[in-house]
């Protein structure tokens, strides 16, 4: 006779575990770590009361990131804007779009005390059958799809922040490519100081030469 079944084992391993994780203070961060420095962090936004930015907060939370208000010595998160853009991919063959690709931009801001600030950008992209014959519904599901690539970007937003922890550790917010190209700008100027110093001396030795007597 089985006392157990294996699905009870389970469970009952599972809530063990779950158990041990959380007497150890373990806590789950969700899929993407963000780096210590962002722990605590201000939120701002060109709509505090839109969708996308309620569900930003809302990953930000489960991120265990302290919200707080936005001040000269605290991160801050501040989201630009965001844009919705449709094309056609198929036709019925009255001409009437019968296949739409939806794509949402949007852009944000990362700012650091002393180290500086960073412009990034998300975009999700789906594609969904428009059936002029069930307009209302077609309406309220391309709400909902709205809302769910809303639900995507905030997701990158936070995998992209996780990102950010090689750039805090190299004490700077400039990309790769800024890099490179202030340190083009830099050889640039040191160059035209070396000429010019040069110049300076090779000028201050023609002065020094004596006259020639006729």
């Amino acid at each position: 006779m089985r006392l157990f079944s294996l699905p009870s084992i389970k469970l009952a391993s599972v809530v063990l575990a779950a158990s041990l994780l959380t007497a150890c203070g373990f806590h789950l961060r969700g899929d993407y770590s963000i780096p210590e420095e962002l722990d605590t962090m201000s939120l701002t936004s060109y709509d505090q009361y839109s969708s996308f930015t309620r569900m930003v907060r809302g990953q930000l939370r489960m991120s265990e990131v302290n919200l707080v208000a936005p001040a000269a010595n605290v991160a801050n998160l501040h989201l630009l804007g965001e844009s919705v853009g449709e094309r056609t991919l198929s036709l019925y063959q009255n001409t009437r779009a019968a296949e739409k690709e939806l794509t949402l931009q949007t852009s944000y801001r990362v700012t650091i005390p002393d180290l500086g600030s960073r412009d990034f950008s998300t975009s999700v992209t789906r594609s969904y059958l428009d059936n002029p014959l069930t307009a209302l519904a077609k309406s309220v599901e391309r709400d909902m799809i709205e809302d769910e690539m809303r639900k995507l970007a905030a997701s990158q937003i936070i995998r992209q922040m996780a990102r950010l922890k090689a750039d805090i550790e190299a004490g700077t917010m400039l990309t790769g490519q800024e890099i490179d190209e202030q340190k083009a700008q830099q050889r640039a100027e040191d160059e035209q100081y070396r000429i010019q110093t040069i110049e300076n001396e090779t000028n201050s030795i023609d002065l020094q030469q004596p006259v020639s007597q006729q």
